[in-house]
């Protein structure tokens, strides 16, 4: 990613020229991650809330021909759709690529009996590592748990990170973990944000794809991405994204001006 005089708003000029030519692709697919995209990071994960300059912009994407939004989180879809109050028309993908709402209900988990076991003793695992650290949240999902530790101290959220992989890696070897923003999950399920990408390109039959996210997870998503496609990395940090932006204020506007442009395209303007 190379750095940019703001274009509009806080958008970078060269952000601004990739939105404006993927907004005459045929088909265009829209996907977000919520927490620190759409919504402002909070330590209370159920707090959460999308901005209302975003999703004003999503309603003005979905109403267009054409034009496909998808919300991408680590979220379970139960959790993502309360959080974001499931907007009209807009699909959602949960538990990084494992849970699918793609119009049609929910997709679900398909996981096996050994799996199920395995899941069973993650669980337990995880709730003794919260006895030890009672300060720490725990979000149990379809397929594993997450600990979240926003607002904590540096060395007790440290502490308890090192704990709970210390405790899983002992008594259930071989889950995925992810470490993010202040939370580390544990899946016995593996699925990527990237393989969400994938699967969205097919189902959506899109031409071009834009991916917005924050985190370390969704650098998955950002490699899944083909030429054509725009990549945006939302805040700080090491990233294989093309563009970025600074926080959810500007991720509004980027959404506002690919709207803005998409419509005049598809007008003829």
């Amino acid at each position: 990613m190379t750095g940019d005089t703001c274009g509009f708003d806080g958008v970078p000029g060269s952000l601004i020229a990739a939105l404006r030519h993927l907004a005459t692709t045929p088909q265009l697919t829209v996907a977000l991650d919520f927490d620190g995209v759409l919504a402002p990071l909070v330590d209370r994960p159920g707090e959460a809330r999308g901005d209302d300059r975003s999703l004003r912009a999503i309603s003005d994407l979905v109403a267009l021909s054409g034009t496909t939004v998808v919300l991408v989180s680590g979220r379970s879809l139960d959790s993502l759709r309360a959080v974001s109050g499931s907007p009209d028309k807009v699909l959602l993908v949960g538990s990084h690529g494992a849970e699918y709402d793609l119009g049609e209900g929910n997709a679900g988990i398909s996981i096996t009996n050994e799996e199920k076991r395995a899941l069973t003793e993650l669980r337990r695992a995880m709730h003794d590592v919260l006895e030890r650290h009672p300060n720490a949240r725990l979000e149990d999902k379809p397929a594993g748990c997450a600990l979240h530790t926003r607002g904590l101290a540096p060395d007790a959220a440290h502490a308890a990170q090192r704990d709970a992989s210390r405790t899983v890696g002992q008594r259930v070897p071989g889950v995925t973990h992810r470490a993010g923003k202040d939370v580390l999950e544990f899946s016995v399920v593996s699925a990527t944000k990237g393989d969400a990408m994938q699967r969205l390109r097919l189902h959506t039959s899109a031409t071009a794809m834009l991916y917005a996210g924050d985190d370390v997870t969704d650098e998955d998503a950002f490699a899944a991405l083909e030429i054509g496609d725009v990549s945006v990395k939302v805040g700080e940090g090491a990233t294989v994204a093309d563009h970025r932006v600074h926080g959810t204020v500007e991720v509004s506007q980027m959404l506002r001006v690919l709207a803005a442009d998409r419509r005049n395209h598809l007008l003829g303007a």
